[in-house]
């Protein structure tokens, strides 16, 4: 089903569905003996949302050749590349925090749970953004397990397209202290003026010493539709109400790195296959590579 500006989700379909397939990405990496990365709380969550693909994939208990286009080298590919995604973005509240920076956001925070998990300095207040019936969800699922936040977390039950500036400062937000932002898995999801309409409102929230960190994919540009299509067209088959061709938008759009330059953004780049090598792993062969392309994985910091 192809997007429109007033579309609406839960966590087993559409968009909401890539966030439980994101978490399931992290619990199996959380898994992993080589141990980049630890979330606890995303095995139960992809399990409170009940979907049994996602939930047979994370068990090992997926029948990959009952999967078009799966193979133990793709999902191999998938763990690692959901591993050094979250690594990446861990350090970077990490760093953002221990520079001293005591407000954070969490732009379509979906079912992330930093909040719950990372060493937040004392006094540090994190505000996730997403749609009221994700927030309730997830919130609703950890306080059933006694799970308790490692920081203040303060929810923004809004969807992106509505007033979420507003909506945040109402909840607290101090448009004069620095904030980390982070906008993670969200850009392909937003219209080319969404886009920059989203940095452009960080950006005015934003005091100088100020942190961001999201991912650009350029080949969002170039998307071969027919390709993803293909490679996902038996998710349905398996009770999944995704189709990632439909779900993104392609076409033209500001590089991330050039756009938050002209914001006053000094911000650098680091690519997937970078962060695969610097972490020993495995590059993925040219010919299983993500129809996507490289990911850029981005951080900076308002210098004014």
């Amino acid at each position: 089903m192809a997007r429109a500006h007033d579309d609406n989700w839960d966590l087993a379909s559409s968009v909401g569905a890539t966030a439980t397939m994101v978490a399931t990405g992290r619990a199996m990496a959380t898994k992993d003996p080589r141990a980049l990365i630890n979330d606890p709380y995303a095995e139960p969550l992809v399990r409170a949302v009940g979907v049994d693909f996602f939930t047979k994939m994370m068990d090992g208990e997926l029948d990959l050749s009952a999967v078009e286009n799966a193979s133990p080298i793709r999902m191999r590919a998938m763990i690692d590349g959901m591993a050094v995604r979250t690594k990446y973005f861990d350090d970077y509240f990490v760093d953002a925090t221990t520079g001293g920076v005591r407000q954070v956001v969490i732009l379509a925070s979906g079912l992330d749970s930093r909040a719950y998990r990372l060493p937040w300095p004392a006094e540090t207040v994190v505000y996730e953004i997403d749609q009221p019936q994700v927030i309730q969800f997830k919130t609703t699922t950890l306080a059933g397990i006694g799970a308790h936040p490692t920081a203040t977390r303060r929810t923004i039950a809004i969807d992106l397209r509505q007033d979420w500036p507003a909506a945040l400062r109402a909840a607290g937000f101090d448009t004069t202290t620095p904030t980390a932002w982070l906008a993670e898995g969200l850009l392909i999801y937003l219209p080319p003026d969404a886009q920059d309409l989203l940095f452009d409102n960080i950006t005015a929230l934003s005091a100088p010493g100020s942190t961001i960190a999201t991912e650009f994919v350029p080949g969002i540009i170039d998307f071969d539709a027919d390709r993803v299509r293909e490679m996902s067209g038996s998710f349905r088959e398996h009770g999944i109400d995704i189709d990632m061709a439909s779900l993104v938008y392609a076409g033209q759009r500001n590089h991330v790195v050039d756009y938050l330059g002209t914001k006053g953004w000094n911000v650098e780049g680091v690519t997937r296959t970078e962060l695969f090598q610097q972490n020993g792993l495995e590059v993925l062969p040219p010919e299983d590579d993500d129809p996507l392309g490289e990911i850029i994985f981005i951080s900076g910091r308002l210098e004014s």
